[in-house]
């Protein structure tokens, strides 16, 4: 099935209006409030959109175009559905604060109990979480560069007055996520002769040398690394001292939620009201530091810079980040490639050090953090390639691309999908667990992510057939009727013969199929890639035809407006057209020559026989 992001999108927003919003305002479900995570995401499956491909913006009524109104005809007409939006960012706003003024960031039912006879405590939901710190950075920016444009589109008081108040809250809660995302960030250090050490020696050793061996090379791959942490880390965490002697094992990345004793963030010009104490163990987990480096990275992007979205506090708390968001992209990169032989992500799957799990679904998100690393350092064609076959592999044992067999225990992948024990949640309670059921679009993320960076047409190709076979997969999942329809997610629809298998409203997985569709938008954004074998044929074929056309321009002409006048000003034409592309799209460069040879032929042709009746 081929991605089409434009209309895949509009069927998108057309179906989150409908089921989000009635005569302009806003709908809240039942659940909806309680978790701020899906109240993210939810938005973010309208504004994402808005905010990163220019002929979706709704920021600029006047440009605003035709299909995307009748897409987004519930939300309000062309003048309604800016201040319309910023009622329901304001709902957001609100409903996320606290009695003290300061942002929440809850997880609520997205919290599941390990104990089947426990019951989640309204103290539990309330607690805070990596996913909704970074869906907040990324709805916030989303805000701010959506109001900085609009605000000179509008001369109405009344909507003056709501879009500085909406402003003020977002800036407000971007920078108390930021800091939550500081306070995240952890180290864990510990014994190779450790449960956890003899496992992290098995997983990037392979069984392949010795104990010995593995930790020397360990020491020595990741000295540049833990000098960094040792002399930079100091905002928002407390490293270990151990983690000096290189005889030391460690992890680095995000934990769940703020880290049990994380020091509070009090170095800014603006202190913002909240910074409650943590519960996380220092536990890295790599489906959390997925979350954190995707909103991140929305720090950096061009549009936050373009605009200045950051103030003087974000702007050192983003470069605290950043450093951050490298150690992790190093750290597990470099973990996921250990050894000269094969690579420990290439032995399926990937068994977590701490947690003692193992799952495809963990081998995809260390995949997802490389993917990152790749882009970040323009990776070589032979880590591309290796990583390709990888995705490949995932999509087969997932049942994305291929068929499910009887009773398969794989659908529990994606329905319940993968359960995380949240080390340290039992402080607050019962111990807790995270559920994860977007194997599927993060498949295709991260595929298509793949596919933007490669620059060579065989992976290209490979990693657009597996984009195209994993995007037909999640389009059929979607909700057919009823509650959501033309949302996610049906499980059942792809794995009729499944057990136990339930329809339910996903924006989880909604919102991750939106940022998908846009990712695609940005590939196909991109020049295609230029193959200098078809680069020379196209240069001789149009060094021959330029050659002809010169020929034929010898011969007499029979005035201007003669059939045989407009053919030849038509292939100049065609000619210098074709001499521009050939160097960046060469395989046009190299189609358009064609007819314009057979043309040149032709009226060779034509002129011969003339003088031969002659």
């Amino acid at each position: 099935m081929q991605i089409k992001p434009r209309q895949h999108l509009l069927d998108i927003w057309r179906a989150a209006a409908r089921h989000s919003f009635d005569d302009g305002k806003l709908v809240w479900g039942d659940t909806d409030g309680l978790s701020s995570v899906a109240d993210a995401e939810r938005l973010l499956c309208l504004l994402y959109p808005a905010t990163e491909i220019p002929a979706f913006r709704l920021d600029q009524p006047d440009t605003t175009e035709r299909d995307v109104l009748q897409a987004l005809e519930r939300v309000g007409s062309r003048l309604e559905i800016p201040p319309n939006l910023i009622t329901a960012l304001t709902q957001f706003m609100r409903t996320h604060t606290g009695p003290d003024d300061a942002p929440t960031f809850a997880g609520g039912p997205y919290f599941k109990p390990v104990d089947p006879n426990a019951d989640l405590t309204y103290e539990q939901g309330k607690l805070g979480v990596v996913d909704s710190y970074s869906m907040s950075v990324t709805l916030c920016l989303a805000t701010l560069g959506f109001l900085k444009v609009y605000e000179n589109s509008t001369t109405r008081p009344e909507v003056r007055r709501a879009l500085g108040e909406l402003r003020e809250a977002t800036n407000t809660r971007l920078t108390a996520a930021m800091i939550s995302l500081l306070r995240s960030f952890t180290v864990n250090v510990f014994d190779a002769e450790s449960e956890q050490g003899r496992r992290l020696i098995q997983v990037i050793g392979q069984n392949r040398h010795s104990d010995r061996a593995v930790l020397q090379q360990f020491a020595r791959r990741f000295r540049p690394l833990r000098a960094t942490i040792i002399e930079s880390l100091s905002r928002g965490i407390q490293v270990d001292e151990s983690i000096r002697d290189e005889s030391q094992l460690f992890e680095c990345g995000w934990a769940w939620g703020v880290v049990k004793d994380a020091p509070k963030v009090t170095d800014l010009d603006t202190q913002v009201p909240g910074q409650p104490d943590g519960i996380a163990d220092r536990l890295p987990y790599v489906y959390f530091t997925v979350v954190a480096l995707d909103g991140i990275q929305d720090l950096f992007s061009e549009r936050t810079l373009t605009l200045g979205l950051l103030d003087a506090d974000q702007q050192k708390l983003a470069e605290a980040l950043r450093l951050r968001w490298e150690l992790s992209q190093q750290y597990w990169s470099a973990v996921a490639r250990f050894g000269s032989e094969r690579w420990p992500l290439e032995d399926l799957p990937w068994q977590t050090t701490g947690l003692r799990l193992e799952s495809e679904y963990f081998s995809l998100t260390v995949a997802a953090i490389l993917v990152h690393d790749l882009v970040r350092r323009r990776a070589t064609d032979d880590d591309l390639t290796r990583t390709v076959s990888i995705m490949e592999r995932l999509a087969d044992r997932g049942r994305v691309t291929s068929r499910m067999t009887r009773n398969d225990p794989v659908v529990r992948l994606h329905d319940p999908g993968v359960l995380m024990p949240l080390a340290g949640s039992e402080r607050s309670g019962s111990l807790l667990q995270w559920r994860m059921t977007d194997f599927s679009a993060q498949l295709l993320k991260r595929t298509v992510q793949l596919a933007e960076l490669s620059r060579n047409i065989e992976a290209q190709d490979r990693l657009l057939r597996l984009a195209e076979q994993t995007f037909e997969h999640l389009w059929s999942r979607r909700i057919e009727d009823g509650h959501g329809a033309g949302l996610w997610d049906d499980v059942r629809t792809v794995f009729p013969d499944a057990k136990g298998v339930n329809r339910r409203m996903s924006w989880s997985v909604t919102e991750r199929v939106t940022e998908c569709l846009v990712a695609a938008r940005n590939l196909y954004e991109q020049e295609p890639i230029r193959s200098p074998e078809l680069a020379d044929l196209a240069r001789d074929l149009l060094s021959e035809a330029t050659h002809l056309f010169g020929r034929e321009q010898l011969e007499a002409s029979t005035g201007d407006d003669g059939s045989r006048a407009r053919a030849m000003r038509s292939i100049e034409n065609r000619l210098d057209h074709a001499r521009g592309l050939v160097d960046e799209r060469p395989a046009t460069a190299f189609a358009l020559a064609l007819p314009v040879l057979r043309e040149l032929d032709t009226l060779a042709q034509a002129r011969d026989a003339a003088a031969q009746e002659g």
